[in-house]
């Protein structure tokens, strides 16, 4: 039997994603604004990961809410909505990366016996000493700078899982490709990122 507590607790709980575009799609403008509130500083920062300029970011996650607003009645309610936002935001990304003509090539040599079903890489640096906030500050810094190096194509899965921590499978609709090729993808911006940020930390 239900207790007023648990009644209390559920009553207050916060709606899904699935609740709130529920709500704007009946009519509840405010849901719209909720659903900006969750996302935005999320968006931005996937962004700016993409795209390695924060102002233009801001404008271009408002450019992301705009086509969310025109094209949300035509949102799949059977997908997750946090998927399909970030699927818009990285297509404004490429689209951005585009249009700044980054068509220099860039050549991988295909390292033997990569392992690409392990976890994302861990950022942290355990080093204990007085100047560890510096060296954490400095290695972010290194990260988002080797990071803008990679080649969109692989930039995009190298961002979701290894920064945003997302699934293969999210990573896989998010992108339109297949499991196969989101893991060869992120298997190759490893070893890039690996070769880009080793001379950095030296």
């Amino acid at each position: 039997m239900a207790t007023a507590n648990t009644i209390r607790i559920q009553e207050t709980a916060a709606p899904n994603d699935c609740q709130v575009v529920q709500r704007f799609l009946a009519g509840d403008e405010r849901a719209f604004n909720e659903l900006v509130g969750r996302y935005q500083g999320r968006l931005l920062r996937f962004v700016n990961r993409m795209i390695g300029d924060w102002e233009r970011s801001e404008d271009l996650v408002q450019e992301v809410f705009v086509r969310v607003f025109r094209s949300i009645q035509a949102f799949d309610q059977s997908r997750k909505f946090s998927t399909w936002v970030y699927a818009i935001a990285r297509n404004v990304a490429r689209t951005e990366l585009r249009r700044r003509s980054t068509s220099r090539e860039v050549l991988f040599q295909t390292l033997e016996g990569d392992d690409d079903s392990g976890p994302p890489l861990d950022w942290s640096d355990p080093s204990p000493g007085p100047d560890e906030l510096y060296r954490k500050r400095h290695l972010q810094a290194t990260v988002e700078e080797a990071v803008e190096m990679l080649p969109e194509r692989y930039r995009a899965v190298f961002v979701l899982r290894e920064m945003e921590e997302r699934s293969y499978e999210e990573i896989a609709e998010i992108t339109c490709l297949n499991v196969g090729t989101v893991k060869s993808r992120l298997n190759r911006a490893r070893q890039h990122f690996a070769e880009v940020v080793a001379p950095m930390i030296d």
